[in-house]
């Protein structure tokens, strides 16, 4: 099917033209999600990568809502209490 000679010319040739790259974009970027998808799947630590996932999310939101607060420990001290929780074992634990 060829596409015609004035699909460039007037508002419905530019409408049917950005329709078209909307499609080809959104194949091709489900494209590319599917294999990362398929990838993640096939891994068999997936268990210990939704686990250290949903553990680095709680931490990201515990920052975020100690930056909100007024006179809430440094960013730096709350990195190391998280750590040292989940048993990072530095020189001071």
């Amino acid at each position: 099917m060829g596409v015609p000679q004035d699909a460039d010319r007037g508002e419905d040739g530019q409408a049917v033209l950005l329709v078209a790259g909307l499609a080809d974009l959104a194949l091709s970027t489900c494209g590319t999600a599917l294999k990362a998808v398929r990838g993640l799947l096939a891994r068999s630590d997936l268990g210990e990568l939704a686990t250290q996932g949903q553990q680095d999310l709680q931490a990201r939101g515990r920052l975020a809502l100690d930056r909100m607060g007024a006179g809430s420990e440094a960013h730096m001290e709350a990195l190391a209490r998280h750590a040292r929780s989940q048993g990072g074992g530095g020189a001071g634990a």
